[in-house]
This record gives structure tokens, C-alpha cells and sequence, in this order.
């Protein structure tokens, strides 16, 4: 893999894994649509503004534009406002690492969806290493009074997210391989953020518009930087590596969630906490794992 590409990995990680701080402290004034859309509208205006200075054109035949209708809700408005509203109950730093399952939803639908992505003995391991870990993230809530049903059911939306994610992906590389980046995110930011201003009035309730200096920062980093510049990245690794190579960005979420949830806004750590985190780590890390073979030179002297 280059350089170039394994830059665009970090850069995505430490973005969208500080992505779930960012939404944490939008939440204390505003609800989970309201900054969905706003978020969308400021990474939308950024990408327009690029197409318009390169002077791209998009797509118009109906098959892509389907296409790209059925990316925009499973890649960005159904996963996004899922997060958000997911973040409501939970912590940040919990929500990065339950995002963080992305990678296992991957292999399950490419399993069927794809013919070059079956699971494996090794990957099914990691599948029941990672699902074992979410299961000890989600019992830090479980049998414990008050809020508990909240807290789960946000645990519930933040997996679904990633599962989200995951098909999305999936649809994306066996439907829109070789579109251009800058269109595929521009094309999806579009659509996700026209059907979730639709929603906003009925959803938020009652609606509350951003005022405060740190709600609109955060906003704008989650636009600029959470939407336009990670789509870019993000389209440029699927496109680049496959969905399954480029779902591995969520190996960063949980180490800088976690370690910004706890800095910043005194989130607490239990042995569940870490155990859970490592576990589906772990699991991630199994399912993607490949042996490196020996050169045929090498193994024909050793014979």
C-alpha cells in the first residue's frame, strides 16, 4: 500500500474518531437531527465549492442516480443521525468503540453480497471475538436502574450505524466503483442532507437552533472536517483499497474516542469498558488478519 494512501488512512481515523467528541458537545443545545443537517449543510457547501473551482460534472442517468439516492441514506442520513441521537444516552467514547463493528458487518454482508469476500475459519473467529466484546460493552447498562433502556436502546442505534456503514460500503464498491471521489462525496452529502432538512421540523421537537460559540465550532469541524474533507479520504481508500480494507479506518475510532471522551468530558472507564474495547479490537484485527507467504524461492531451498 503507498504512502499516500496509509496518510489518507490516518488523517481519516483521527478525523472521524474525534467526530463522536464533537457531536457530544453539539448535543448540549441542539437535538440529534438539528445537527445532522447543519453538519451536512456546512460539508456541502465546502464540497460545492471544490466542484465548482475543478469544475466537475455529475452523473445524470438513472441508474447512478438511484444508486446514490440508496448511498446517501444507508452511508450518511440514517447512520449519522443514528450516532447522534445514539449519543443522547451514551458516552462518546462508547459510541466510537460500538462504531468501531463496522469492519465485522462488512465481512458478513460482503459474504453475500460479494463473490471475492467469504468468510473464512480465521474471520469467523474474529467475528465471535468482537461480537463477545460488544456483548461486554453493552452489559456495562445492563441491569442497572434508571436510564437503562435508553442507554441500550442508544447502544442498539450506534450498532445499527455500523452496520450501516457496512452495507453501505458493500453497495458502494459493487455498484459505484470507479466514480470520482469528489463526486461520490458531494453526491451523497447532497441527498442526505435534502432528506434530513425534511425531517428536521417533525423530528426535533421543539426545534432548537444553534447559539452557542462552541455549538457552531463544533458544527463547522464536523461539516469541514467530519463530512467534506472525511468523505473525500474515505471515497479516495474505497475506491483504492475495497470496502473491506477501507472499513479498517475504524480500527482508529475507539483509541481516539475513547482517550477524548475521557479527557475532555470526564467520561468514566471501567474494566468493561477496556476488556469490551479490546475485544473487538481484537476481533477486528482476526478477521482481517493475513499470513504473509513465503517467496517460492525461499520455500523451494528449504525442501
Amino acid at each position: 500500500m503507498k504512502l499516500k494512501e496509509w496518510s489518507a488512512f490516518t488523517l481519516l481515523g483521527l478525523v472521524w474518531g474525534s467526530s463522536f467528541l464533537w457531536i457530544k458537545i453539539a448535543l448540549r443545545e441542539i437535538g440529534p437531527f438539528t445537527l445532522v443537517a447543519f453538519r451536512l449543510l456546512f460539508g456541502l457547501i465546502a464540497l460545492l465549492a471544490i466542484v465548482r473551482l475543478q469544475r466537475q460534472t455529475f452523473p445524470r442517468d438513472r441508474r447512478t442516480l438511484l444508486a446514490f439516492l440508496f448511498l446517501g441514506v444507508l452511508n450518511t442520513a440514517l447512520p449519522f443521525v443514528l450516532i447522534s441521537w445514539g449519543e443522547t444516552s451514551i458516552d462518546s467514547a462508547l459510541a466510537s468503540i460500538l462504531n468501531g463493528t463496522t469492519p465485522l458487518f462488512t465481512i458478513v454482508i460482503a459474504h453475500f453480497w460479494l463473490h471475492d469476500e467469504k468468510i473464512t475459519l480465521t474471520r469467523m473467529g474474529g467475528l465471535i471475538v468482537g461480537f463477545v466484546g460488544v456483548v461486554v460493552l453493552v452489559s456495562r447498562n445492563a441491569g442497572s436502574g434508571g436510564g437503562t433502556g435508553n442507554s441500550l436502546l442508544g447502544q442498539v442505534a450506534v450498532l445499527a450505524a455500523a452496520a450501516s456503514y457496512a452495507t453501505a460500503a458493500t453497495f458502494a464498491r459493487k455498484h459505484l466503483r470507479g466514480q470520482r471521489p469528489l463526486v461520490q462525496a458531494t453526491m451523497v452529502v447532497l441527498i442526505a442532507d435534502a432528506l434530513i432538512w425534511l425531517i428536521v421540523p417533525a423530528a426535533d421537537r421543539p426545534l432548537r437552533l444553534p447559539a452557542l460559540p462552541l455549538t457552531w465550532l463544533a458544527l463547522a469541524w464536523l461539516g469541514l472536517l467530519g463530512s467534506c474533507l472525511a468523505y473525500l479520504l474515505y471515497f479516495y481508500l474505497l475506491n483504492a483499497w475495497g470496502a473491506t480494507r477501507a472499513a479498517l479506518v475504524t480500527y482508529v475510532f475507539p483509541v481516539i474516542g475513547l482517550m477524548l471522551g475521557i479527557i475532555f468530558l470526564q467520561e468514566t472507564a471501567d474494566w468493561r469498558l477496556v476488556a469490551g474495547s479490546l475485544l473487538v479490537v481484537g476481533g477486528i484485527a482476526i478477521v482481517n488478519f493475513k499470513p504473509r507467504l513465503k517467496p517460492a524461492s525461499a520455500a523451494i531451498a528449504t525442501d
